[in-house]
């Protein structure tokens, strides 16, 4: 098969990682890459969100196989525009990937079907929306309804930190027309975890747990982000709440889609919070998490691109995957300044050196090359992964190559893991 792999970050190198693994792969490209997946893959200089340009490359270059990685081209329908093309994809249309393009859609989906979530209100006027709050307890979570690149969710410890975040998203705009609606759910207490799965309308194939970490900095202190680490599996998740998310969560949820006219096919992520009433649903992407796709793949030993061709065909029989039973921890390394103003065009050496170590991966997330030398061209740069028996084993394993690094400007966390290592 002729595979194109579309995105440029630490889940598409990733993807590419395994699938390029596949006897079925005869040639890999992926648009537009980055440095580390040049090493795999055919990089093509197409933007993610180009999707009349991906459309007409794909078609020019005969693709057998497309698998779209990043949420924004799924809302921009790419798989639609890939299928009317005659072309395979993997990935939900634009309907279906609404459940992670609007907040408010999933939380009305959830309210119509019982699906265990937080109570909520949805708005698309400031003044209501306040008015709503005034109502709730002291903490709440406002988000912005649309696509906000994992950055348009606030934890409000009181109202006027609530209402402040209000005026941010709605009134200041912040995040653009992805904020013109909120949704605002009561605070849940408790652990976070992913669960994943691959789908094809009403069928659903569990893959495994993995937890993520958010904050920016050591304690879980600090700014949200897209997630500074991640690893698998997250032994919160056991086999009986793993059958509770299955059977309250992603199958209600894909009959629930499927019945109302969109059906689901791809990468459904269930982002769970373990309260002291069970697990309740934070949210769905329709993709493979980032960074917790990479853990994830790495624990992996089946062949993945046959398993995501008979999903994307509805062969949901044909899918036995096969998981090690290590585990998997990735640490990200970020530019100084990430989640805010960050610079760009550091350069990071020392790269080849960390992933020689025994079970190490090193991951490329926001990288680019000027005159020959790998540098920072992002907030989230490295994703620097390894497998080994526990946790811990994995933890001491990916800072050994953390260490071997040598990049002034950038920064980790130094406790990744540690709800795991602390069980």
């Amino acid at each position: 098969m002729k595979v194109l792999v579309v995105g440029s970050g630490g889940r598409e190198h990733a993807l590419c990682w395994a699938i390029a693994k596949s006897p079925l792969c005869d040639a890999l490209y992926c648009a537009p890459g980055n440095p580390g997946i040049a090493d795999l893959a055919t990089c093509v200089d197409i933007a993610a969100e180009d999707v009349k340009g991906l459309v007409k490359f794909a078609v020019r270059e005969s693709m057998d196989f497309v698998v779209v990685g990043p949420e924004a081209p799924l809302a921009a329908g790419l798989v639609d525009k890939l299928e009317a093309a005659g072309i395979l994809a993997f990935g939900p249309t634009a309907r279906a990937a609404r459940i992670e393009g609007s907040k408010g859609f999933m939380k009305d989906l959830c309210a119509r079907y019982d699906i265990p979530t937080a109570h909520y209100g949805r708005f698309d006027e400031p003044d209501a929306a306040k008015e709503f709050i005034h109502r709730q307890g002291t903490r709440v979570v406002v988000k912005a309804d649309g696509l906000a690149a994992g950055k348009g969710v606030i934890v409000c410890h009181n109202h006027n930190e609530a209402f402040a975040a209000i005026d941010h998203i709605m009134i200041e705009s912040a995040f653009g027309e992805a904020g013109a609606e909120v949704v605002i759910e009561e605070f849940m207490d408790g652990e976070e975890a992913s669960f994943f799965a691959l789908v094809n309308g009403t069928r659903a194939v569990p893959l495994v747990s993995a937890q993520d970490h958010k904050p920016a900095f050591d304690g879980d202190e600090g700014p949200n982000t897209g997630g500074m680490g991640a690893y698998s599996p997250a032994p919160i998740v056991t086999p009986e709440m793993a059958d509770f998310i299955m059977e309250r969560m992603i199958n209600p949820t894909i009959e629930a889609m499927a019945a109302e006219g969109h059906p689901y096919q791809g990468l459904l992520y269930a982002g769970i919070m373990v309260t002291e009433e069970g697990p309740k649903l934070l949210e769905y992407n329709a993709r493979f998490g980032d960074p917790e796709c990479q853990p994830l793949l790495f624990r992996l030993e089946s062949d993945l691109l046959e398993a995501l061709v008979a999903c994307t065909e509805g062969r949901m029989d044909d899918i036995d995957l096969k998981w090690s039973d290590d585990a998997a921890l990735l640490v990200v390394m970020a530019t100084k300044g990430y989640p805010g103003y960050y610079p760009k065009g550091s350069e990071i050496s020392g790269l080849d050196t960390a992933g020689a170590l025994e079970g190490v991966a090193i991951f490329h997330a926001g990288t680019e090359l000027s005159n020959g030398a790998v540098v920072a061209a992002g907030g989230r740069v490295l994703g620097v992964t390894a497998r080994a028996p526990t946790v811990e084993d994995a933890q001491q394993r990916a800072y050994a190559a953390v260490d071997l690094i040598d990049w002034p400007e950038g920064f980790c966390r130094r406790d990744i893991g540690w709800r795991a290592i602390g069980r």
